[in-house]
């Protein structure tokens, strides 16, 4: 008897236990953009630490946000619009949503399986998955809702997997390398490394908005002179005073933007690279500060990364095509050829031409889009360089931030003042493009 009592009780904790499980609320496991913002930044590690090129961690990054975000638009069509279909090659996804799944809990697998399948290091994402899987959970999404919602994640995914592997980035991993010529203010690879161009066929690449890699094709560099009397020379001439002038504000500018993936540093006989973020990396952190400053939900918080990525994306395309056609002489090179053969520039030479900026056209198209989502007279603490030792930088605006990511290539010695200028007004060009092009909203919605 005393037995049967015994059993009875374990039952009834049992049956209590997962009547509370059952009753345990979830909706708010995922409810404003933090896993998102986790998950972007451990993206953004694995794409440090497999040393992705700038052109391609902006294709990484525009995939694996796309895919979230398309998750948000089939399970709220009523105030999102899918971007496939829009996007230049897509097709639309035709899904249907199961019932019984958790919408953002799917977004966040779809990040991950896209993620996963752009990078080497996938075990370093498996990882952080796994972590994010076990806390959600605790917050006690049921079994049978957490799997489904990973299925319809994946399904999502699939498509965008899909979707990318007809750009003709894999055809490209083939393509012949770049041949350095020696014609007169060509570019040649520099010191310390003497890296090899990275991505010289970037422009055969498929766009997602624009007409073709050309189509905001900017005004080309002075001609090339050494004559100390031509624009070209007075242009790294003044290059190398502003760097032999900087002030202590211009260097911490310089630094704060660097962004340089190849950076390599030489001690004695012994090489070894400096792990840094990319440009894409430093401006999708922003829009994730952006959209948590303005306390966007998960699905805003997709939405904002997956119109940041687009923009970096094709502002990649745009100036890496502009590069391989001027294939302009370095700074660094000219100015030690022809001004001081012992000058170094603050900043470590990039290895691909001169011509445009890309942090120019990077940061213009970046922050046009992130001003037509939230107004671009918008304080801005950008702390997207802390984890890398330096300090935080606050902006009252998206184009301040842009203004100053632009001029710090000046400041940095690596790059002329045309190459900052037009790359503002090229990238500016593609920004304006994509909101011409592409909405989010759906038309009953844009039409209010």
């Amino acid at each position: 008897m005393r037995t049967f009592k015994y059993l009875f009780t374990g039952l009834a904790l049992v049956l209590l236990a997962i009547s509370c499980q059952e009753k345990k609320d979830y909706s708010q496991a995922i409810s404003d953009g933090s896993y998102f913002h986790r998950a972007q930044k451990r993206v953004t590690e694995v794409i440090i630490h497999d040393i992705f090129s700038p052109p391609v961690a902006a294709r990484i990054y525009s995939y694996t946000s796309l895919a979230a975000y398309e998750v948000a638009a089939a399970t709220d069509p009523t105030n999102y619009a899918s971007l496939m279909g829009q996007l230049n090659g897509s097709e639309p996804i035709s899904v249907t949503v199961p019932e019984g799944i958790y919408p953002p809990l799917a977004a966040l697998a779809a990040y991950y399986q896209v993620g996963t399948a752009l990078i080497f290091s996938e075990e370093m994402m498996h990882e952080h998955r796994d972590k994010v899987y076990a806390e959600l959970k605790e917050k006690g999404i049921p079994d049978e809702v957490f799997e489904a919602s990973l299925a319809f994640g994946k399904e999502i995914a699939d498509h965008v997997i899909a979707y990318s592997k007809k750009d003709n980035y894999h055809q490209s991993r083939s393509f012949p390398k770049y041949t350095v010529v020696s014609d007169p203010g060509t570019w040649q690879p520099t010191p310390p490394a003497y890296m090899e161009a990275i991505e010289p066929h970037w422009n055969k690449i498929r766009t997602f908005v624009l007409d073709s890699a050309a189509q905001f094709k900017p005004l080309p560099p002075p001609p090339f002179s050494t004559d100390p009397n031509s624009e070209f020379f007075k242009l790294a001439k003044e290059v190398y005073e502003a760097d032999v002038n900087a002030t202590k504000e211009n260097k911490d500018i310089a630094m704060f933007w660097d962004c340089n993936p190849y950076k390599m540093n030489v001690k004695g006989h012994v090489m070894f690279a400096e792990k840094k973020i990319t440009p894409g990396g430093h401006w999708m952190s922003i829009a994730s500060i952006a959209a948590a400053g303005a306390g966007k939900d998960w699905k805003g918080t997709v939405e904002t990364l997956a119109l940041t990525g687009i923009s970096l994306n094709e502002a990649f395309i745009s100036c890496w095509d502009e590069k391989y056609r001027s294939k302009l002489i370095r700074p660094e090179t000219y100015i030690n050829q022809h001004i001081d053969e012992n000058w170094v520039p603050l900043l470590q030479t990039p290895p691909f031409p001169e011509h445009t900026s890309g942090h120019s056209v990077a940061s213009a198209a970046s922050a046009y889009t992130l001003a037509q989502l939230f107004g671009d007279e918008f304080h801005l603490v950008d702390s997207s360089e802390v984890d890398y030792g330096l300090p935080i930088r606050e902006y009252e605006s998206f184009s301040s931030a842009a203004k100053e990511a632009a001029i710090s290539r000046f400041y940095g010695g690596i790059h002329y003042k045309p190459a900052i200028e037009y790359g503002v007004t090229q990238g500016t060009q593609v920004g304006e493009l994509i909101w011409q092009r592409i909405s989010t909203k759906p038309k009953q919605v844009a039409s209010k």
